[in-house]
């Protein structure tokens, strides 16, 4: 929520299932500082599971874990990057592959970008 770098230093921000242990009210915080240190016209891809649910793991892996994940509507997260100033330009959703391959919820997939 605080990235240790300069304003303006990224091209790009590749953000895979990044904000799955982020709680939405956080959101608008991340993104902010997603697109601070993004150059003008840097670009990030956003990938995130779709819903409007929190789920509480207690094991992930074989392992013991107390871990919420958040599932996210793609017109919220839309609204929360616009808010922090990226445009969209692309999004899409798709189902989920077998269940012997990942978790069984759709996703999106969020390309967008820092104004020039």
């Amino acid at each position: 929520m605080a990235l240790s770098l300069e304003d303006r230093t990224l091209a790009g921000i590749t953000a895979f299932y990044a904000i799955v242990n982020i709680p939405k009210e956080s959101l608008p915080v991340v993104f902010r500082e997603m697109e601070r240190v993004l150059n003008p016209g840097g670009l990030l891809l956003l990938a995130f599971h779709v819903g409007d649910q929190a789920l509480r793991e207690n094991e992930l892996w074989g392992r013991a874990i107390a871990m919420d994940f958040f599932l996210f509507e793609p017109p919220e997260i839309r609204r929360f990057l616009e808010a922090a100033g990226f445009g969209i330009e692309d999004m899409i959703e798709r189902g989920p592959y077998a269940p012997d391959v990942e978790y069984q919820s759709r996703r999106a997939y969020v390309f967008a970008r820092k104004p020039h």
